[in-house]
């Protein structure tokens, strides 16, 4: 079974940049997606941006133009790049592996001041 491990999070002002990671303990060529979620405080769990295999994306649109998703099978890791970050971007991110199961991370804090 894999293991994922989020890194990369941390205190940023509006308008800063952060990039998230996300390390599976093993390889990722062959999971078919590849996720980032958030949960902010007092909401459910939202996707934010999903990675196919084939390198097909799909973003939230309140993220879209802002974020980008990337995965490098060569070193087992995605990565989700934050750009133009907004105070209500603040959430705990979650990496999530799928395919035919569903994993997740321990999650990695992002908090943005305004």
């Amino acid at each position: 079974q894999v293991q994922l491990v989020e890194s990369g999070g941390g205190l940023v002002q509006a308008g800063g940049s952060l990039r998230l990671s996300c390390a599976a303990s093993r390889s990722i060529f062959s999971i078919n997606t590849m996720g980032w979620y958030r949960r902010a405080p007092g909401k459910q769990r939202e996707l934010v941006a999903t990675i196919t295999t084939g390198g097909s994306t799909n973003y939230a649109d309140s993220v879209k133009g802002r974020f980008t998703i990337s995965r490098d099978n060569a070193k087992n890791t995605v990565y989700l790049q934050m750009n133009s970050l907004k105070p209500e971007d603040t959430a705990v991110y979650y990496c999530n592996a799928e395919s035919g199961w569903r994993l997740w991370g321990q999650g990695t804090q992002v908090t943005v001041s305004s």
